[in-house]
């Protein structure tokens, strides 16, 4: 049976047990501070769990992608090392809420694998939760009797809390679990031990494929355990392990869903899977990420150097450091993997299919990026293991002398360049050294502990003020309504201090999403008494409110009101990115899709996907377009809640990585037409006019523009007049400003060559004086001193004096407008004969000068702020010859 199949077979059977099938989730979380990707199954349905939210149907079902690859659920270091942990994996699931509970959902998990899958009943264990003192939790006696009608109960065991109750975090719903696990050892294997003795022991073929949570309980912030009013059922099955199971096969990667991946990568890199252990490991562990990576990207998050985009990178960078490691790839060549991914994956995933190109274009740069990353951190370790300076010894176990490399030096190197601690210990295991592991390990506690403190943050339960039928939005229609705190708790944290997060009853403001940033304003009583309220934001689906105090009487009514210069200006903004859109597709085609916004009062920020820079001439036409759109005062025409479908089909554009419901909102200006949950001015006239700032590329395949609405339009040429006008006035009141400024450019130029040409000649002058101090030390023409020169003078200097000779050290300093300067210079032939390195010399003596540096082994300069650290420096450099 293949994959596909077996998907289908999975969501059919639920289908016929009267669930809604519904499609997966985008794998990137949003409006959930706890999660930066859906982890489980159950991730993209936690508000219908917390009651925050009704699913469409109390039956549903699917198979959502799922990342782990961070926080409390990390598999990453294990992937590619064992056969069944992943990056990314599917989940087959199965929901109820409030419908069916234990007795069903036992009953049609056994029904599925024996009687659909036919899988054999003698290689199937269970689990079942033995209970747990602290909880005041007894024995899931209810789930073992139930499991008795099926299955022997000599196959039912009882786990422990830590592998029988799930809890979806440190808070919220929560519950006893029954796990089945798979026996698909060989019968020699199986006589020699006992299944049930491996069973949570982390043995490649004895593994879990299914779990099935029953919630019961919620977990308070205390700790306590609350029974839930209503009782859900969660259940989760790993898709590569059922495949792995149903072909017969005892790996994962032997699957049909990793198989075709494999045999491409064979094809490109010319080499074999299952002949040698690092390649097979390199080969799993690129097939495996390419996918997490591929579907992050489809889902709208693309590769960088903060949160969720870090994750991404890092992942992508694995793979590239085991191609360029183990496989010999130094050119970039997982891009390449996405034709089969697509062919593979596209029917069952249409997302991956519409963003194939732009895929392949971000894992292509980034590939390239990394690759060139690599090749700088090699040279950097090389420079550092080539000079003893960095390196140390110690005597190990057997009394031999054992050279080191500090792990200091291989923590930087992996911060700054990202390189693994693995790669720096092969690259320095090949010229002799070992890595001080634990000096490592030890500067990566010291970072964590350092992120952790200022990130930590502890959260109150909810204090509940009153029940509220319906704790809803009217911020489309008024800024100002009189509410009622239904709900509210204490955060606090190092970084942000004490907060309060209050929920109301009905609400005015905007909560952060799609883009555009959370309203700000305040709260008043009857009392005259005030509390403003900093931010708004969404999580699962309850709208909260960000205070630094509570209102003195909290159980009163109040007057919510909005801040509404700021909501008029993010308005502003917001309805221009929509026309923004609409210019872009037109100016530069229908390939264009937006691929992120940020929407502030005080400017706009757009991101579309386009493969080259956006030229000066077709940025005009875009905001000409814009501003023409703007002028023509089109009305504002909304549908509040319009099915999805009927949305599409009258041309609203979606966006890729949305979680979008059956029914939503639409914003139409004219022929803009979009999906959208955000506020926007009643009329386009209202925006007054559009300025583009700046276009840049973020990402291979992304660009991004920054422009201005409005106050901040008016302010922008205000200033601009102003400063032409000084300009005007600095240059006489010339009438043609423009050709006055070329003038001046002109003789500028020729006063710096004039510059130049009488520096050259100091320095050739200088240098034949310096000829006569050059000092013979242990054969080395050597002279250390300073000089009134720039930094180009003692380049000149350096290599005039240097080049008459095959045994220079030559190192001179100058001091410029404040700041010291160095430069080195090492005769070609000493820095291979002496083993010298002119950019690790600068690098060390730049310290004198409270400043660093680098360059190449035979040159290199440094700068500094501490002029007076001169002396030391130039007696310094004696020290490396002597």
């Amino acid at each position: 049976m293949r994959s596909q199949e077996i998907r289908s077979k999975f969501l059919s059977f639920f289908e016929d047990k009267q669930h809604t099938v519904v499609p997966s989730a985008p794998m990137v979380v949003k409006n959930d501070p706890t999660l930066m990707f859906v982890n489980s199954g159950m991730a993209p349905f936690k508000e219908y769990f917390l009651g925050n939210a009704k699913p469409k149907s109390n039956r549903l079902t699917d198979s959502q992608k799922c990342l782990r690859v961070s926080g409390k659920h990390n598999d990453l270091e294990e992937v590619g090392y064992d056969t069944y942990h992943h990056t990314l994996f599917e989940m087959l699931g199965n929901w109820s809420f409030g419908d069916y509970f234990k007795e069903e959902a036992i009953a049609w998990a056994w029904e599925l694998l024996t009687e659909i899958f036919g899988i054999d009943k003698d290689i199937l264990y269970v689990t079942v939760f033995e209970g747990d003192e602290e909880d005041g939790l007894p024995m899931d006696t209810e789930a073992f009797d139930i499991w008795k009608n099926y299955i022997a109960e000599d196959r039912i065991l009882k786990g422990n809390k830590k592998d029988n109750f799930w809890e979806m975090g440190d808070q919220g719903p929560c519950g006893p679990c029954s796990e089945i696990h798979v026996d698909i050892r060989s019968a020699e294997e199986k006589a020699k031990i006992p299944g049930h003795e491996l069973i949570n022991q982390d043995h490649p073929q004895v593994v879990e494929i299914w779990n099935l949570v029953f919630m019961q309980y919620n977990r308070k912030a205390n700790g306590k355990l609350e029974v839930l009013p209503n009782k859900h059922i969660d259940t989760g099955m790993g898709f590569e392990r059922l495949c792995m199971v149903l072909q017969g096969k005892q790996s994962n990667y032997d699957t049909d869903v990793f198989t075709p991946l494999i045999k491409e990568l064979e094809t490109l890199t010319g080499k074999d899977y299952g002949l040698d252990e690092k390649t097979d490991v390199a080969i799993r562990v690129i097939a495996d990420h390419v996918r997490a990576v591929a579907f992050s990207i489809a889902d709208g998050q693309l590769p960088s150097n903060t949160g969720a985009g870090y994750v991404i990178r890092r992942i992508l960078r694995r793979a590239v450091r085991y191609g360029f490691t183990f496989l010999d790839q130094k050119e970039p060549f997982i891009y390449k993997l996405l034709e089969v991914l697509s062919k593979q994956m596209g029917e069952a995933f249409p997302e991956l299919r519409e963003q194939k190109s732009l895929i392949q274009n971000v894992i292509k740069e980034e590939e390239h990026s990394f690759l060139s990353t690599l090749d700088r951190g090699i040279q950097m370790l090389q420079e550092h293991i080539s000079f003893t300076d960095f390196a140390k010894e110690k005597v190990n176990a057997i009394n031999e002398i054992e050279k080191v490399v500090s792990g200091k030096t291989a923590f930087e190197l992996y911060d700054t360049f990202g390189f693994p601690l693995d790669l720096t210990q092969l690259i320095a295991k090949e010229k002799g050294f070992s890595v001080d592991v634990e000096e490592f390990n030890s500067e990566m506690k010291k970072q964590k502990d350092r992120s952790r403190a200022a990130g930590e943050m502890s959260t109150d339960d909810w204090t509940i003020l009153m029940e509220a039928a319906d704790e809803s939005f009217v911020g489309y229609d008024t800024l100002e309504s009189n509410v009622r705190i239904t709900r509210y708790r204490k955060v606090s944290s190092k970084r942000g201090g004490d907060m309060y997060q209050l929920v109301f009853d009905t609400t005015p403001f905007y909560p952060e999403g799609g883009g555009q940033v959370g309203d700000t304003g305040y709260l008043e009583d009857e009392h005259g008494d005030v509390v403003y309220i900093t931010d708004t934001k969404k999580e699962n689906n309850v709208i909260i409110h960000f205070a630094k105090n509570l209102p003195k009487h909290i159980n009163e009514s109040f007057k919510a009101i909005v801040n509404e210069t700021a909501r008029f200006r993010t308005a502003c903004n917001h309805s221009a990115t929509h026309l923004l859109h609409q210019a872009l597709r037109e100016v530069l085609g229908n390939h264009v899709q937006q691929k992120g916004s940020a929407v502030h009062d005080k400017y706009l920020r757009f991101d579309f996907s386009h493969f080259s820079k956006v030229t000066p001439e077709e940025l005009q036409d875009v905001e000409n377009f814009v501003n023409a759109r703007i002028a023509e005062k089109l009305p504002l025409q909304e549908q509040r809640s319009v099915a999805k479908e009927e949305a599409i089909a009258e041309g609203a554009m979606s966006l890729f990585g949305e979680k979008y419901g059956d029914n939503v909102r639409t914003i139409r200006f004219g022929k803009s037409i979009e999906l959208c949950g955000g506020t926007h001015v009643q009329n386009t006239g209202e925006i007054w006019h559009f300025k583009i700032l700046s276009e840049g590329a973020v990402a291979s395949g992304i660009r991004r523009i920054e422009a201005i609405t409005n106050a901040a339009a008016k302010d922008f040429f205000l200033e601009n007049s102003q400063a032409f006008a000084e300009v005007k006035s600095l240059l006489n009141n010339a009438k043609d400003p423009v050709k006055a400024v070329k003038q001046l450019q002109d003789e500028n130029t020729d006063l710096k060559k004039e510059i130049e040409s009488l520096l050259k000649e100091k320095a050739g002058n200088i240098k034949d004086g310096l000829k006569d101090e050059l000092q013979e030390i242990n054969g080395v023409k050597f002279l250390a001193k300073k000089l009134d020169l720039d930094a180009g003078g003692l380049k000149d200097v350096a290599f005039e004096l240097g080049n008459q000779f095959d045994n220079a050290l030559l190192l001179f300093a100058s001091e410029q407008e404040g700041k010291a300067l160095l430069s080195c210079y090492i005769s070609k032939p000493l820095v291979e004969k002496r083993n010298l390195n002119a950019g690790q010399i600068v690098r060390e003596l730049g310290k004198f000068i409270q400043g660093g540096g680098g360059g190449q082994a035979f040159f290199a300069t440094a700068g500094g702020k501490n002029p007076d650290g001169i002396p030391d420096a130039l007696e310094k450099a004696k020290g490396y010859i002597e």
